[in-house]
């Protein structure tokens, strides 16, 4: 006679998982096609964004789908920069957040 005995546990508790506040960008041009290859920097306060220093983490570039996902983020609002060429978002709202903490934050920006 033979038997075999399995345990089973469960490892994907969510408690011990840690989740990151992301920010998911999505450049968009005037007539709401997506674009590709715009620069984006993320500020945290509005002098540096003003004086277009001290950004935080790296300079990011959109996707084909001008897309961008930022990681690891402080649940703040930013100051955020794109631009492409000439086009860019000066003067038409800047601000993304607060972010909300341990979530992937979704954005849209215009460049004119």
């Amino acid at each position: 006679m033979s038997f075999a005995n399995f345990s089973f546990t469960n490892t994907d508790r969510t408690d011990d998982q840690i989740f990151n506040t992301n920010l998911k960008l999505t450049v968009l041009d005037e007539m709401g096609n997506p674009v590709e290859g715009a620069t984006i920097k993320l500020y945290e306060n509005e002098e540096d964004y003003n004086a277009s220093e001290n950004h935080i983490k790296e300079v990011f570039k959109t996707d084909k789908r001008g897309r961008v996902t930022i990681k690891d983020l402080d649940a703040e609002k930013y100051f955020v920069n794109v631009e492409k060429g000439d086009l860019n978002n000066y003067m038409t709202g800047n601000i993304v957040g607060p972010l909300e903490n341990a979530k992937l934050n979704k954005a849209n920006i215009i460049i004119n």
